[in-house]
């Protein structure tokens, strides 16, 4: 795992390997990354006919190990008959204080993974909202970890890697999520292709 407690050489060195993949976006990864966040929250908003928090934080409950379509679809579920299912007993339950009408922020983790991803889904404009996700943390440290922990339950870690996005932000005249949107379409279809590559060599 990474030291909570960076150095600013390694601090500026994660910034760079962001700002690096940021820039390797071609056009369409550029706008298929801007647009996420935007989406996402139309998703929400249409998920609950106009309480977009409520939408966002019960997509956000429900999103640990799952994939984006995986999620919509336990989310949508969860909406459409007021009972989450097939999820962790700690995602449910979260899920459920938000669809009985409890503020997301006052169920959801603020400081990590969730409570970031549901600032970033209700509020796409958000200043200072980062989902940092094993792919974010990647990006920054500049290799892929596989199924490696990353310890970015501890806040400090995850507050490093979030700090990074928002330099990076700043250097690039973005907003942190959009540079996190966009750098995780990068990364993802870059280790896809590498990992299609190693398939034909065997």
């Amino acid at each position: 795992m990474i030291p909570i407690m960076a150095s600013e050489s390694t601090r500026r060195r994660y910034v760079a390997n962001i700002v690096s993949v940021w820039q390797s976006a071609s056009p369409d990864q550029l706008a298929r990354g801007r647009a996420w966040y935007r989406t996402a929250h139309q998703v929400a908003d249409m998920m609950t006919d106009g309480d977009v928090r409520k939408g966002a934080g019960v997509i956000a409950a429900l999103s640990p190990q799952t994939s984006w379509w995986l999620n919509i679809e336990l989310a949508a579920d969860a909406v459409e008959t007021g009972r989450p299912t097939r999820h962790f007993r700690d995602a449910l339950s979260k899920a459920s204080k938000i669809l009985a009408g409890i503020d997301p922020e006052e169920v959801l983790p603020m400081r990590r993974k969730t409570g970031q991803f549901f600032l970033c889904i209700a509020d796409p404009e958000h200043p200072t909202a980062v989902c940092v996700d094993r792919h974010a943390h990647d990006i920054a440290i500049g290799r892929p970890l596989g199924q490696q922990d990353r310890g970015l339950t501890a806040h400090g870690r995850y507050e490093l890697v979030a700090d990074c996005y928002r330099r990076a932000a700043a250097r690039l005249g973005e907003r942190p999520s959009t540079v996190q949107a966009v750098t995780w379409v990068v990364w993802r279809e870059r280790l896809d292709r590498d990992a299609a590559r190693r398939d034909q060599e065997v």
